[in-house]
């Protein structure tokens, strides 16, 4: 019997390591990022929006004194954004329109984030259930995540290979379904950057940026055509009730329980650094401004933004997730 009980435990340690608690290979790794001076990481990220799959090339920049800069570029249309930090703020920037927002925001300690080293800390760190588990080629680390914004997306799954270097993140919603995917490509630690690397200026290439906030209605818009688009996703007891043309502007009102209006127009060149209350999130394919009652985003050469005073941020999140050049009827 001794010998049974014996081979039983020698069978487990060599395969699993017989434990959900390898804390070893969680202080290293959290050891390996807190003793970075800098880091650069490139790799591919998909998201899941509704029915939808984007997937992007994402380069994420770091270095001390919290100074950060993620790229990402969306591989279908090429469309690129910027997030930056530095000691001035926080920056959403669309290069190609000139287009800054800026935030007073504790990002990226206030949300979970699958490409950022110290938001994966941050999740290892709140998680006093954390479980880990021994694979053939290192080890996959589970957590809960706080996507404030999604409430779908419950946990993740942090893939190491045997020197604690993350190799691939999964979040997964409650179904365990995974919606958000990053891998890792190349990740260069302690890396050397120019010194204007992380100003805002540098990211518009050197383009004059005045730092003042202005309203949507405010900037010179290019008379354009585009395709009117509606949303998929309509909640319940509301439906579409009006659709009025203004000059380059479309209006769409929907009403009833949940009603909701959302406005589109030719995206325009702004010079200007719009002020923002609010924090930014995925949205469809871009990453979107997202405020309580509005959320505004700009893809495809159209600026949208979609209004409300009955639905909270992840209920709006949901309409313009679905919204799309496919008509629906009234």
């Amino acid at each position: 019997m001794f010998k049974k009980i014996l081979a039983s435990i020698i069978l487990c340690i060599g395969l699993t390591g017989c434990s959900n608690n390898n804390t070893d290979i969680i202080d290293k790794l959290k050891s390996k990022v807190n003793n970075l001076d800098s880091y650069q990481i490139d790799g591919e990220l998909e998201v899941v929006n509704n029915e939808s799959t984007y997937k992007y090339d994402i380069s994420v920049s770091y270095e001390k004194d919290e100074k950060y800069k993620v790229r990402l570029k969306n591989k279908t249309n090429d469309h690129e954004q910027i997030i930056l930090k530095n000691n001035e703020g926080v920056y959403v920037l669309t290069p190609s329109l000139n287009k800054s927002f800026k935030f007073q925001s504790e990002w990226p300690y206030n949300n979970s984030g699958s490409y950022l080293y110290q938001a994966i800390i941050n999740d290892i760190e709140n998680d006093d259930k954390i479980k880990t588990e021994k694979t053939k080629d290192g080890y996959v680390i589970n957590t809960k995540v706080n996507y404030s914004n999604n409430k779908d997306l419950v946990s993740q799954k942090i893939y190491l290979d045997n020197k604690a270097n993350i190799k691939k993140v999964e979040v997964l919603d409650k179904n365990s379904i995974p919606k958000i995917k990053m891998n890792y490509t190349n990740v260069k630690y302690n890396k050397k950057f120019d010194d204007d690397y992380f100003k805002l200026g540098k990211n518009f290439d050197n383009r004059n940026i005045k730092n003042e906030q202005v309203k949507p209605e405010d900037t010179k818009q290019t008379s354009k055509e585009y395709d009117v688009a509606y949303p998929l996703y309509i909640p319940t007891n509301t439906k579409l009730t009006n659709q009025e043309t203004i000059g380059d502007r479309t209006i769409l009102t929907f009403s009833g329980d949940n009603s909701f209006t959302i406005v589109e127009e030719p995206a325009s060149d702004s010079s200007e650094v719009i002020n923002s209350n609010g924090d930014f999130d995925f949205t469809t394919d871009v990453i979107g401004i997202v405020d309580d009652g509005v959320i505004s985003f700009d893809t495809n050469g159209v600026s949208y933004y979609v209004v409300s005073d009955k639905l909270d941020k992840a209920e709006l999140l949901d309409v313009v997730n679905s919204i799309s050049t496919i008509p629906v009827g009234k």
